[in-house]
């Protein structure tokens, strides 16, 4: 393996951090909030609004049920508008929000129903507000779960961004359809799925050990 060979797969590897990286951040920048909205308006939420929760539920759904690689394609025109190109890292990083929200949404939606509603009304009983429930009581409670799905999102996303590869997106996956597959160089292929592997075991055993490390009920029984 050449240094040229070398210097394209690290930063075949830049990129896919900053594709996974970024579109993670800036899908949990809007999906915690719209999963927040959901819970906060479903049926067995702090105030529950049924034109509310139908009105999400509907938009999550209908995101949710596209094929990413469709969804990608579906959004070259927003792509070019907001990015100015349609291809390349940076690019990717706007379906892959679009693809992400709505699934992080539906995470920290269920996340916050696993919280023991007896610790919601002790809260109410002291005379928390709906937001001091959300930020003291709700996302507080719900942080080990919260993590979790926040690694398995991650871990999802740094699968799309490869997958994205196929239509010029830059990074690992770019390199293992243009090397690999075009070219027939199964040798970079194989380097690239090696190193796609590695990245997410990394991520899913950081994740993981944050997420057990947060979790009060296995510290309080140890």
């Amino acid at each position: 393996m050449n240094e040229q060979v070398v210097m394209m797969l690290l930063e075949g590897i830049r990129d896919t951090l900053y594709m996974t990286i970024g579109s993670v951040l800036i899908g949990y920048a809007v999906g915690l909030p719209f999963g927040i909205g959901l819970y906060v308006t479903g049926k067995t939420g702090l105030h529950p609004q049924p034109l509310f929760y139908r009105a999400g539920d509907f938009i999550c759904n209908i995101i949710r049920s596209i094929p990413f690689l469709i969804l990608l394609i579906l959004l070259i025109p927003l792509t070019r508008l907001i990015v100015g190109k349609s291809y390349g890292s940076t690019a990717t990083i706007v379906p892959l929000v679009i693809c992400a929200a709505p699934y992080i949404a539906r995470v920290v939606e269920a996340a916050l129903q696993e919280v023991d509603t007896g610790v919601i009304e002790a809260a109410r009983a002291m005379g928390a507000s709906t937001v001091q429930i959300i930020f003291k009581v709700l996302l507080v409670e719900a942080r080990t779960s919260l993590i979790t799905g926040f690694t398995i999102t991650t871990g999802i996303l740094l699968g799309y961004s490869a997958m994205s590869g196929t239509v010029g997106g830059g990074g690992l996956g770019d390199i293992a359809v243009r090397y690999g597959y075009y070219r027939w160089q199964s040798d970079i292929m194989i380097i690239t799925v090696i190193l796609l592997i590695v990245i997410f075991q990394i991520i899913q055993m950081v994740g993981m050990r944050i997420a057990t490390g947060l979790d009060h009920r296995k510290r309080g029984g140890d």
